[in-house]
């Protein structure tokens, strides 16, 4: 039993610190970010916003889950164009269902070849582990709120495993055609 619990312990433990580590050096601020073509937006889009006003990306590629009760492209999108972006600045990902996939589509759709990935600080390694690993040049910011809280980190406990299976054992997704909204 405490074998067990041991193992499924380091399971969980052992691909966060590996994600941590092997991230650490891609992480940095807004200010400090490279000017790169792309930003790719998971969550958090004042500082999407800031480093589009700041010149810091061309484009933003909104990804996310979309469904008739919870559309946050959408939603992302129209923010995003009330605050200066114009509609030729920006590209939407409506099936982005994961952030595996959603890395995968950025480079097999869209082209994504170097960019800034906006997400939650618990988020945000993970985020940037499975764009380097699908071949995406990235650095990630991290946005606002997300603070290690419960259940962030249980879901990063679960999720850190997978991506490390996702990046190296994982078969690459087919890579459909973007969707009608993208720019």
């Amino acid at each position: 039993m405490v074998l067990g619990f041991a193992g499924l312990l380091a399971a969980a433990v052992i691909p966060t610190v590996y994600i941590e580590m092997t991230t650490r050096q891609h992480i940095v601020t807004p200010e400090s970010a490279p000017a790169v073509p792309w930003g790719v937006v998971f969550e958090r889009l004042e500082t999407a916003l800031l480093l589009w006003r700041n010149g810091r990306v061309e484009r933003l590629l909104l990804t996310g889950n979309t469904d008739p009760y919870h559309d946050e492209i959408r939603s992302m999108h129209r923010y995003l164009t009330k605050g200066g972006v114009p509609e030729r600045a920006i590209s939407v990902d409506l099936e982005g269902v994961s952030t595996f996939d959603s890395c995968w589509r950025a480079r097999g759709v869209f082209g994504v070849q170097k960019a800034i990935l906006v997400t939650q600080a618990f988020h945000l390694p993970r985020a940037v582990f499975l764009a380097r690993a699908a071949g995406i040049d990235a650095v990630g910011v991290r946005a606002g709120g997300g603070r290690w809280r419960a259940p962030y980190v249980w879901r990063e406990l679960l999720a850190r495993p997978l991506a490390l299976v996702d990046a190296w054992v994982h078969p690459r997704p087919p890579l459909p055609a973007a969707s009608p909204l993208a720019g």
